[in-house]
């Protein structure tokens, strides 16, 4: 068998030997911004390709039109494919993604610096999920020395780069499904080292643009204030908020559906009634929850509070509806051995969880394919400061992780 002792023993002295390099890599992919917004990401796609293909990795760059990348919010994506067969068997595809959401303020170091401080690798996407690109890569060549040592593998491993995970992912995992780039028999995705994500929520964004009259602000009372109809809609929508804690989810790591307003916009001047103002809204949608129902209530709750106020009127427009992910059929089977193979690196048990963000994980398991998630990363995304200020990565964890995904391809490549 392929996974005999003396096989991980290679795997592990080439991680090993080489984690310094890869602690250099992942430095160099923090150090190239790849904020999403605005979303021009193709610059580091090319600086990835070309430290892949200095791993002796063929790349193929598939850039994504410009219309349709616009379309979901993105200046420009190249998507990252490399292909490693092995022989005849199963295609098992690592995922990760390279965009960002921008740095914001209260860093204690520079979040384009990749600086290592007290075991930790600081910057923006070190966690989320810059860090996978190297876990993956890095195991992926420890696994191609060990079929150069003459150790029988069957199947492919490929990578799949891509750069808008922070919009959605249908330009990338989405791009690479729906143009028949690839289609694996399994799939990891990127996440942190203590568990193995099996489901996460799902994720509804609305923009509600409300709609009243401008007047003097001498004379408002010929107009109708937008602002003032705000006072009416918010308190409708926090109520709603509340009331989502009364309905628990199921599936460990995730408590219940939420909902934030996390933009609001309107008013033309300090001396003008408000014709319009807008908001966004952010609905997390639970495993089980259908996701066509909780945008039907939402809108409901939005029209019913506007419904009875002179002069206004409201529209509603879908931004995102990413779907909650849930096992496809062969997943349980996946997700049990990366738990055997995380808890014998980690020396402790790894188990299945879900988490309440969402991923483009999701879309991998919407085509049917049996998807776990993991990767390099602390117990909990609040220790990686993810999303925030001073982001980080544990090194120890980075370099358990490129283990447990090296051996972990072991075991599904074996003959």
């Amino acid at each position: 068998m392929t996974d005999s002792s003396s096989a991980r023993d290679t795997l592990r002295q080439f991680i090993d030997t080489h984690f310094d390099g890869q602690v250099r890599t992942l430095a160099q992919l923090v150090q190239c911004p790849s904020d999403n917004p605005p979303g021009d990401c193709a610059p580091h796609a090319e600086l990835t390709a070309r430290l892949l293909e200095a791993m002796d990795f063929e790349v193929e760059r598939h850039t994504v039109p410009a219309e349709f990348a616009a379309a979901h919010g993105m200046r420009s994506i190249t998507n990252l494919i490399v292909r490693e067969r092995f022989g005849d068997g199963p295609v098992v595809a690592l995922n990760a993604h390279g965009d960002v959401v921008p740095p914001g303020s209260g860093w204690s170091v520079d979040p384009y610096g990749g600086e290592v401080r007290d075991g930790w690798l600081y910057g923006r996407g070190a966690a989320v999920s810059k860090s996978d690109f190297t876990t993956y890569a890095f195991a992926l060549r420890a696994l191609k020395q060990l079929h150069s040592s003459g150790i029988p593998l069957a199947g492919t491993v490929e990578l799949h780069f891509t750069y808008d995970e922070e919009t959605g992912g249908m330009t990338g995992p989405g791009w690479i499904l729906s143009q028949g780039l690839s289609r694996p028999d399994y799939v990891l995705s990127a996440a942190f080292s203590h568990h193995v994500v099996v489901a996460h929520n799902g994720c509804l964004h609305l923009e509600v643009t409300v709609r009243g009259k401008s007047a003097h602000a001498a004379r408002p009372d010929t107009g109708h204030d937008a602002i003032e109809a705000a006072a009416t809609l918010l308190p409708a929508l926090y109520r709603y908020r509340d009331a989502l804690a009364g309905r628990p989810s199921q599936t460990p790591g995730i408590t219940h559906p939420t909902m934030v307003v996390g933009l609001i916009d309107g008013g033309i001047n300090t001396n003008v009634v408000a014709d319009t103002l807008s908001l966004r809204i952010d609905r997390r949608i639970v495993p089980e929850e259908v996701p066509e129902a909780a945008e039907a209530e939402l809108r409901s709750v939005i029209e019913d509070a506007c419904r009875a106020l002179p002069g206004i009127s409201v529209e509603i427009r879908q931004i995102l509806l990413a779907r909650p992910f849930a096992p496809a059929p062969g997943a349980q089977a996946l997700a049990d051995l990366v738990c055997r193979e995380a808890a014998a690196v980690m020396g402790k048990p790894v188990t299945p969880i879900g988490v309440p963000l969402y991923t483009d994980a999701r879309l991998y398991s919407e085509a049917g394919i049996p998807t776990v998630m993991y990767g390099a990363g602390p117990q909990t995304l609040l220790e990686a400061n993810g999303h925030r200020a001073d982001e980080r990565v544990p090194l120890d964890e980075l370099h358990k992780a490129t283990l447990v995904v090296a051996n972990t391809l072991l075991r599904l490549l074996a003959p």
